[in-house]
């Protein structure tokens, strides 16, 4: 299935929904390697009523977990069988640092690297751009299991 400029394969892989899903489109994949990603970030998304009305910046957990969806993404091109009703579930996230803030207009781009994969079990190195500005990055570690 061709990932690049078809969001239903985003819609496929991943079992979230508006407000929650964080990947708009996928620019460019390599099966075992890498993918990239990008998040429109938006004014009218729902977090920036609080997170702060006079001056909104995207929470840091909401681009740690656009890393994770896009990870997850990584995973389904990369081995779409062994994803078959079955769920990624992120386990672990380290090193973790954000750089710089990320505001409405923003044009967020994920780059995903496999680190190791095991089994069910996937490492992930991730960073976040907006423009050639690295805004956070961290390490994240997956596993796959049943969807219930």
């Amino acid at each position: 299935m061709d990932f690049l400029n078809n969001p239903g394969v985003i819609l496929k892989y991943l079992p979230h929904r508006y407000p929650f899903l964080l990947v708009d489109r996928i620019l460019d994949v390599v099966p075992g390697e890498r993918l990239t990603a990008i998040k429109n970030v938006t004014f009218n998304e729902p977090q920036f009523q609080g997170h702060f009305p006079d001056n909104p910046v995207m929470p840091g957990v909401l681009i740690l977990e656009s890393m994770a969806q896009a990870g997850a993404l990584f995973a389904a091109y990369t081995d779409p069988a062994s994803l078959e009703g079955r769920l990624v579930y992120f386990m672990t996230i380290d090193k973790v640092r954000f750089r710089k803030p990320v505001v409405p207009g923003d044009q967020l781009r994920l780059e995903m690297v496999l680190v190791k994969r095991r089994r069910d079990i996937w490492r992930f190195s991730g960073k976040a751009y907006v423009e050639d500005a690295l805004v956070a990055e961290a390490e994240l570690m997956a596993m796959t299991r049943d969807a219930e």
